[in-house]
């Protein structure tokens, strides 16, 4: 309850709680702070929150939405059916992190890209892919972007 309280009243800069279905249930819009980011400078993405029972000892299921006014991001990190391939919604998962620290880390792989386009793998894996991202075993391989 006190980090949903604190998503409301003071989230991360660029980050807004739209939807809360409950506690462990969330909706979060989210934009690159530099306007000007050539790919995500005027876009506002939507992401999915869904906090296990042990949170925060276990990891959230988080993931990119689609809506009518807010698309997937391209990234070469995250796929078209909305998952994201970053460590630390993964194995580098500490129980330290919160909603807004993943916010912020998304945020930062966002800006420091310079690629619009989707992962070499994206259509094989749609294709074959859980519908929870947490249940894909990603290689984390690529840190440069």
């Amino acid at each position: 309850m006190k980090e949903l309280a604190n998503m409301e009243a003071s989230p991360p800069a660029g980050a807004k709680l739209h939807e809360s279905k409950s506690l462990r249930e969330w909706y979060v819009d989210l934009k690159v702070l530099d306007e000007t980011h050539p790919i995500y400078g005027n876009g506002v993405y939507r992401l999915y929150f869904n906090f296990p029972e042990s949170y925060p000892v276990e990891v959230p299921r988080v993931q990119f939405v689609a809506t009518e006014d807010r698309p997937i991001p391209l990234h070469p990190h995250i796929y078209s059916n909305g998952h994201i391939c970053l460590d630390l919604l993964g194995d580098n998962w500490s129980p330290v992190q919160n909603a807004a620290t993943i916010c912020l880390s998304i945020q930062s792989m966002l800006a420091g890209n310079d690629v619009p386009e989707r992962p070499p793998d994206d259509e094989r894996y749609v294709k074959h892919a859980p519908d929870n991202p947490k249940k894909t075993k990603f290689m984390y391989h690529d840190d440069t972007v």
